[in-house]
């Protein structure tokens, strides 16, 4: 004869069965964790098939089609698929996705340049996009007030190099035509604007080897200052 299972005294049926095992609810769990994963892979994937169909179709639209580009487009778009779930994780896999996912998209922008011939008046991006990705960290800031300060100043000078980069791109493409002038200069002297209002606000802190900091910045600082006004005004 088969025997049921005796339930503790005082306990319902309806709590009996839900006494289930750790193991199938740990399992239970641990799936319902991988689920937003595997929808942001998905996501990523989609993302990077649409771009990729999308440079495709503007290039055989313009009559600029490229096929071999496509060597350097879609391995662009799956590198940036792969960076993209990972930003969402919070710590360092954040930071190794946001890494990722910014050498993904610069690879799919040369890629994209490649396929419609377009290299060599798109070249300034190649300035631009690096600076913009490192200029991108500015809000992840060190607790330490010396690393939050020399990682503040070399994202501000990343935002003067996509200036440059920008200023180029103008250039390049005959929007703007500066003559003579070594309009380079001016973000010289704003970069050198920028690491040494750093420097002053390093000094405001009470910190070991504040005075060496301050005067390693402020120095260079004043010299590039004045070779940008060199160059800007044609001294």
């Amino acid at each position: 004869m088969e025997t049921q299972q005796q339930r503790p005294p005082g306990t319902s049926a309806a709590e009996a069965a839900g006494n289930r095992p750790a193991g199938t609810a740990g399992r239970s769990a641990a799936g319902m964790s991988r689920q937003p994963e595997r929808v942001g892979w998905l996501a990523g994937l989609g993302t990077a098939a649409l771009a990729t169909g999308v440079a495709t179709a503007a290039a055989q639209s313009v009559g600029r089609f490229h096929w071999w580009a496509g060597f350097v487009l879609v391995p662009g778009a799956l590198i940036a698929a792969v960076g993209g779930p990972l930003l969402t994780r919070g710590g360092g896999r954040a930071f190794g996705g946001y890494v990722i996912t910014c050498i993904g998209a610069l690879v799919f922008t040369v890629g994209t340049l490649l396929m419609l011939g377009l290299m060599a008046v798109g070249w300034p991006l190649m300035i631009t996009l690096p600076c913009l990705a490192v200029t991108g960290t500015y809000g992840w800031r060190p607790d330490h007030p010396l690393a939050r300060g020399l990682h503040r100043t070399v994202a501000l000078l990343a935002l003067t190099g996509a200036g440059v980069g920008a200023t180029f791109g103008l250039v390049v493409n005959g929007v703007v035509d500066f003559g003579d002038t070594g309009w380079w200069g001016a973000f010289m002297m704003f970069a050198a604007a920028v690491v040494f209002a750093n420097a002053l606000e390093l000094g405001r802190h009470r910190m070991p080897y504040r005075l060496q900091a301050v005067t390693l910045l402020a120095g260079p600082s004043v010299v590039a200052f004045l070779l940008g006004l060199r160059f800007l005004r044609g001294w």
